[in-house]
């Protein structure tokens, strides 16, 4: 797969990467990635603590949800503690599989496939926007029992589907095709909390092809968990959600501009 892996373009999970400290890269990815920082300073804050909430949310479904099975989607590249970690570490029979459309992301795939004994992890290629492409994937339905409860994880990749409401269809499919005791977690870029003056840069930013994270509103963000019951605190900026754990001394919301939350299917 390494000969489909294009250099010359920057690719999201490459820049995230590369704003998470990782060395999974391109110049072109860092490139983009300064170029984004100019506009907006604190994206590798906001990458920090998305990533976090992650962490937390895996924790949480593992341990307090009992959940065993995971479909995360929009995988990146692999750095410390991704899901199968967190969620083997509290629960070693935990299943796991991963989706990500970045060929790069394929070529560090035996980084992720590393499993406990009793659990299992698998890597599939596809893409977001073919929700039924990924359901129907015989690597999945051989990792995954669709019969049992799933929390299908969609962390920072719904807001690179553009366009008001785009994402809902997406998440309704993923969804309608998991049991009763499934849960979702999201996260997605949000101008809510942002100045005047920064939102504006957002829009230009947005029109001129700097950046091509769509930013949702919180009304936007919330329909997502259209028939969904929201897991206590609800919607929340992704860096105080159920941040106990993490440092007290929480990130300014303008600097993080991104909503999280996770809701359970009943």
């Amino acid at each position: 797969m390494t000969d489909q892996i294009d250099s010359s373009t920057p690719q999201p999970a490459r820049r995230y990467n590369y704003w998470l400290g990782g060395k999974d890269n391109f110049a072109v990815d860092r490139a983009s990635g300064d170029e984004i920082l100019k506009t907006f300073p604190t994206a590798r804050i906001a990458a920090l603590e998305n990533r976090r909430f992650l962490q937390r949310a895996t924790h949480f479904l593992t341990a307090e949800a009992g959940i065993r099975q995971f479909l995360d989607i929009g995988t990146g590249l692999p750095t410390a503690d991704n899901t199968h970690e967190v969620a083997q570490r509290v629960a070693p029979e935990s299943r796991v599989v991963y989706v990500d459309n970045d060929p790069m992301v394929m070529a560090h795939a035996r980084a992720l496939l590393t499993s406990t004994p009793e659990g299992r992890t698998t890597y599939i290629e596809a893409d977001l926007r073919e929700p039924a492409k990924i359901l129907a994937n015989e690597d999945l339905l051989e990792t995954l029992d669709l019969r049992e409860p799933v929390a299908v994880m969609l962390v920072a990749v719904l807001h690179f589907i553009e366009g008001y409401g785009a994402g809902k269809p997406i998440v309704r499919t993923l969804i309608d095709a998991m049991p009763s005791g499934s849960y979702l977690a999201v996260t997605n870029s949000t101008k809510d909390p942002l100045p005047p003056e920064t939102a504006a840069l957002y829009d230009a930013a947005l029109a001129s092809g700097i950046t091509n994270i769509w930013p949702r509103d919180r009304a936007e963000f919330t329909d997502l968990f259209d028939g969904l019951e929201l897991v206590e605190p609800g919607v929340t900026p992704v860096s105080e959600w159920r941040a106990v754990t993490d440092p007290a001394e929480r990130p300014d919301p303008a600097h993080v501009a991104m909503y999280g939350a996770v809701g359970r299917k009943p």
